[in-house]
């Protein structure tokens, strides 16, 4: 297939804003669980470039909080994170001043004493720094620690502080049920207000993802055809082809559905398929994507497939079955891939099928929305369309790749020049944003943490999202623990996934897209 590159002239681009962005207040981020791989890898990297980008407070602290006794080891280690994950200059001056701004603090999250401790440090950072009052606690630990971590900010007035604002930020798994959901939520409004509660999905501090609303509501010529009336499809894949790399006892409590598809994809499809919010503020945004989910309806379990990959092939080297991985039980039913078909009862897109998948050990990488438009009523050109190298001709197809090329490719028809006949053949007209915009450092929390602090929820779920994703998949979730499978595992690492998950596209007469990424 032909592909058209898009570009932006210089001109262009200089009307790009360079600035206009908020500085937030001086505060103190104090993150848990910072020995972990996410704070030396994402967040501190993030924050860094944040500070390069001056959009940092001139007073501000970052207090990592863990059980281990790091001491000054803890902003050494951070530094060569931030070198190495976050593509720093080792010798860059404003990298040593970056680090004289964290410390850490030893703490057993269990223990209710040591939060009064923890208190003491903060108050001694804020007034020796003169950053004042100002709290954003990031919970980066297992979801266990959750609960007692915000019960004992809650005890020592940390949460509702009497100078200043708190909020705090709850990575990933929220709840691992509707039930367990209900009750973390319960918990975590017992000392946080909603407004002061940041539900963190990386996925869309991507910047594709936060581009789904520009391109849709910014450019006249694609809302007018994003209904039912002019979209034959959708569909949804992340598919990667790491396996669980270590984290055999995570993942055997998680699985696909749990770890990809109830959070991450299905903010994908509700910014696919909301109705144009009135403002892009937190509160109609949330909104919007709430009715998505609420027109779901109960999905049957006859339109789902779980998936287990075996021995393989991935990038050359042969890999080893997801039951031979390190600490995973050899006879494990957990899935590594999962896939779907739902529908969304509403006036814009009753009847358009929309196809999830998500798996693990997969022939690429690559997570993508691929939205398939229905073909024209009456193909007149099928009558002349002779066997030449364009074959059958293809539907309008609309591509948003959200990693790792992010772009936005439309697939359209164009006649074959040079020919007496009138054969069509499909070409792609391809933007890519590291060839308009340069390649970026950025890995997705940099926006997140930003709008944490200056407490821009629009990014962030809330509590009735959650909720009511969570209602839709424990069905499926009880019903796959209630009938072990009768196969696993059932596909190859390296290819894409079990035969099922096609059959259940083939029942509507699709087929998944597989030649995913860009083109070009």
């Amino acid at each position: 297939m032909a592909t058209i590159s898009m570009q932006v002239r210089p001109e262009d681009l200089s009307q790009v804003p360079k600035g206009g962005e908020r500085i937030p207040e001086p505060g103190i981020l104090v993150i848990f669980g910072a020995s972990g791989d996410l704070t030396k890898r994402k967040l501190l990297p993030a924050l860094f470039h944040l500070r390069q980008a001056n959009l940092l407070p001139k007073e501000f602290a970052i207090v990592g909080v863990a059980r281990r006794p790091l001491g000054d080891e803890f902003a050494a280690d951070m530094r060569e994170g931030i070198v190495e994950f976050g593509d720093a200059e080792e010798k860059d001056p404003k990298l040593d001043e970056f680090v004289k701004h964290i410390s850490y603090f030893p703490l057993n999250f269990d223990d209710g004493n040591s939060y009064a401790g923890l208190k003491a440090e903060l108050d001694r950072i804020g007034k020796e720094k003169n950053i004042g009052g100002n709290r954003l606690f990031y919970l980066a630990t297992a979801p266990e620690f959750f609960a007692g971590i915000i019960e004992n900010l809650g005890a020592q007035g940390m949460a509702q502080p009497e100078k200043g604002i708190a909020a705090v930020v709850i990575e990933k798994p929220f709840g691992h049920d509707l039930e367990s959901a209900r009750e973390l939520n319960h918990q975590v409004n017992a000392v946080f207000h909603e407004s002061q509660v940041f539900r963190i999905d990386h996925y869309l501090g991507k910047e594709t993802v936060q581009n789904l609303l520009v391109f849709r509501f910014a450019n006249g010529i694609f809302e007018p055809v994003w209904n039912r009336n002019f979209i034959d499809h959708v569909q949804i894949t992340v598919a990667e082809t790491l396996g669980v790399e270590g984290r055999g006892p995570f993942y055997e409590k998680a699985g696909a559905l749990r770890d990809v598809v109830q959070n991450h994809m299905m903010e994908l499809l509700s910014l696919v398929a909301l109705e144009p919010p009135a403002s892009f503020e937190a509160e109609s945004v949330r909104r919007e994507k709430l009715k998505v989910w609420q027109a779901i309806p109960s999905i049957p379990i006859l339109n789902t497939v779980r998936g287990q990959y075996g021995p393989g092939i991935v990038g050359g080297q042969h890999v080893a079955g997801y039951r031979d991985e390190e600490r995973v039980n050899p006879e494990s039913g957990t899935e590594t891939f999962a896939a779907l078909r739902l529908e969304i009862e509403n006036w814009r897109w009753a009847g358009v099928p929309f196809y999830l998948r998500a798996g693990k050990r997969m022939k690429k990488r690559a997570t993508e929305i691929s939205i398939q438009f229905k073909q024209p009523p009456l193909l007149i050109f099928n009558r002349m369309q002779t066997d030449g190298p364009c074959g059958e001709i293809q539907p309008n197809l609309l591509t948003i790749r959200i990693q790792p090329d992010e772009g936005i490719a439309l697939r359209f028809g164009t006649k074959v020049p040079t020919t007496p006949q009138m054969n069509v053949c499909p070409v792609n007209m391809d933007f890519d944003y590291e060839s308009v915009f340069g390649k970026s450092r950025a890995n997705g929390y940099e926006r997140l943490l930003l709008d944490a602090m200056l407490g821009d929820q629009t990014l962030f779920s809330h509590r009735d999202g959650v909720e009511t994703t969570w209602a839709l998949y424990t069905p499926i979730l009880q019903a796959w623990a209630a009938k072990k499978p009768e196969v696993f595992p059932n596909y190859f690492a390296g290819s894409w996934g079990p035969e099922c998950a096609d059959h259940l596209l083939e029942q509507t007469g699709h087929k998944w897209r597989n030649d995913l990424g860009r083109k070009a």
